[in-house]
């Protein structure tokens, strides 16, 4: 599968995939979708002092680097737990260069995240850990262990990748919730929060980041 790197709206990068005509980010800035939608508003709203995130679509890493950063930062003890089909290869890591956005902290934090083998649990920090799925979400299941009091809902969108946004998938991820459990994703489609809501999430739509007049949030009731 071809993907060609991109730059976006504030300066970072994202990779683009022609035969989709679809990004792994948003044009008007990775790095600040990357923030806003899945940081500020799923893991940093979430009050556990030791969180567990569950991301659906690993990509090129930038939501793990930027919840490990925060992770560090305010000490709190952060599992990750990341699935994705098609990982990015070393040189397309190398030239996303995330962590030079930041700090030389950053900078290692990418390299680490990048280097954890995959389908192992892999300390990253002392406040971040990471377990890298090598799957397909749709053939994936959780086991009676996997609770999360987060979800990153990262996969292309609905249009583009229309399996991934189905009921059985909202309802696996929804038993696969502590209460009280986030689930924030970049949608917005009033089709998607259907959905959400059928499966028991309560739904609200949120002001969305650069470029998106809203994104979606759920909480597991």
């Amino acid at each position: 599968m071809e993907r060609r790197l991109i730059d976006t709206a504030d300066g970072s990068k994202t990779l683009f995939i022609p035969a989709m005509d679809e990004q792994y980010h948003s044009v008007n800035g990775a790095l600040t979708e990357s923030n806003y939608v899945f940081l500020q508003q799923g893991y940093c709203a979430h009050p556990s002092a030791s969180p567990a995130v569950f991301e659906v679509g690993f990509g090129t890493g930038l939501n793990a680097l930027v919840t490990a950063m925060e992770a560090n930062k305010s000490k709190r003890k952060t599992r990750f737990v990341s699935i994705e089909k098609y990982p990015v290869t070393p040189d397309e890591i190398q030239a996303l260069d995330y962590g030079r956005l930041f700090s030389e902290e950053a900078i290692h934090l990418f390299q680490e995240i990048h280097a954890a083998e995959w389908n192992k649990e892999v300390t990253v920090s002392d406040h971040f850990s990471l377990l890298k799925i090598h799957a397909d979400l749709t053939e994936y299941d959780f086991t009676e262990e996997q609770k999360f009091d987060v979800i990153y809902f990262d996969a292309f969108g609905p249009d583009k990748q229309p399996n991934m946004w189905q009921n059985d998938i909202f309802l696996k991820i929804y038993h696969a919730c502590r209460q009280d459990a986030i689930f924030v994703t970049y949608s917005a489609k009033g089709e998607i929060r259907r959905k959400l809501a059928a499966c028991g999430f309560s739904m609200e739509r949120l002001p969305g980041p650069p470029g998106k007049r809203q994104m979606l949030r759920g909480i597991n009731k």
